[in-house]
């Protein structure tokens, strides 16, 4: 069998990715090519670069690990010894916490691919593991999760030199494409993303950001969904943006609305790592991203967003997770993607139909832009005042 060229194995890989923004099961899709802008999109849009060859993986610290099922795993009393923790089974052999003088910091537990910091629920690429006495989480998962989360001062090379000053806002689907609906209460995604979208517009010139959305009324960028998620990605891109956030609302099948509801957040997943809905991994996965570049800004925007989320809805806590969806996929800037609540539960879709909640919903979003924008500037020495 004939070996394929470089590029051939892009295009093979490429052909798996998700169009979809919904955290769903990779369908194929075609590689992105140039077409002419749409709506509000103003400038041509410039055709999508090709992955990077490999993202940055360099940890600020040299971790201790040990190689285990073809995997490198970093004890958890390794972690809480680095971070001046300290540790507790919470139950023998199955949970363990991380705590400080502010109570617990970290929760991990066997098997599972989420743990908790600071009460948010995140998620893993590889699930904790029981072994010889000890819980152990993989060097990768503390390289791109944990230690920038925990410790961003650390991973100050490869964070962002100052705070957001344009930010790009996608309201989700548009047009011809609802998005997700809920028909019983005559509520459609598109409609609800971009009342959300135009109230944090305000909140956020309010503080003092640039703002440009990717559409500013019932419009879609292009009439098929591979080209529309471009086009999106390429908004951030063509406008220079230093922040890329795009806004849904998510739905489950029937059998489940009633019992599932609660916030969401993405950002990309990092290379090598499997994606939160994604257990087995696929051509993708050893792919580096335009995106990836910014996988320690992804990680510190994401958190800080999911964060704010919780606390300002009081809605049920989805995770913070990781996605190879294609609006996140090829942004420069770092990028998110929020799932603020779910349209397929009736009783949170009754709180999106009124103008408070989503008005909340902008506040939470805005504060989380804020929350990450303070923690890039105190990374930084503050100018010295001229003489």
């Amino acid at each position: 069998m004939a070996r394929l060229s470089a590029r051939g194995l892009w295009l093979v890989a490429l052909a798996a990715l998700s169009a979809c923004t919904a955290p769903a099961q990779p369908r194929p899709v075609t590689p992105p090519a140039p077409a002419p802008p749409a709506g509000p999109v103003k400038a041509e849009s410039p055709p999508v670069p090709a992955p990077e060859r490999t993202a940055p993986t360099r940890p600020a610290h040299l971790w201790p690990f040990t190689r285990w099922q073809e995997v490198d795993y970093v004890s958890v009393d390794d972690l809480a010894k680095h971070y001046g923790l300290k540790t507790a089974w919470a139950r023998l052999g199955l949970e363990r916490t991380l705590s400080d003088a502010h109570g617990v910091r970290f929760t991990f537990e066997t098997r599972r691919r989420d743990c908790y910091f600071d009460g948010v629920r995140v998620f893993l690429g590889t699930p904790v593991e029981f072994h010889l006495g000890e819980l152990w989480v993989s060097k990768l998962d503390v390289i791109k999760t944990i230690d920038p989360i925990f410790r961003p001062e650390d991973h100050r090379a490869l964070l962002p030199a100052a705070p957001p000053k344009l930010i790009v806002i996608d309201a989700g689907h548009g047009g011809a494409d609802p998005g997700k609906q809920n028909l019983r209460l005559k509520l459609n995604e598109k409609d609800l993303t971009l009342d959300v979208v135009l109230r944090l517009k305000k909140l956020l010139e309010m503080r003092g950001y640039a703002v440009q959305l990717t559409r500013s009324d019932d419009t879609k960028l292009a009439p098929d969904q591979r080209t529309d998620l471009e086009r999106r990605a390429n908004t951030a891109n063509v406008a220079g943006a230093d922040l890329f956030l795009s806004v849904h609302f998510n739905a489950v099948e029937a059998r489940d609305a009633a019992r599932v509801s609660g916030s969401e957040t993405y950002v990309l997943t990092p290379q090598y790592q499997l994606s939160s809905t994604d257990n087995n991994g696929d051509s993708l996965t050893k792919t580096s991203f335009p995106g990836n570049r910014q996988d320690a800004a992804n990680v510190v925007l994401g958190y800080h967003l999911h964060h704010s989320l919780l606390a300002g809805l009081k809605t049920s806590d989805r995770g913070f997770k990781r996605g190879r969806l294609r609006v996140l996929c090829f942004p420069t800037c770092p990028a998110a993607l929020i799932e603020a609540a779910y349209l397929s539960n009736d009783t949170e879709a009754a709180r999106l139909g009124t103008a408070e909640f989503r008005q909340q919903i902008a506040e939470a979003i805005a504060n989380g832009v804020q929350a990450y924008s303070t923690t890039l500037a105190g990374l930084r020495p503050a100018p010295t005042p001229a003489k």
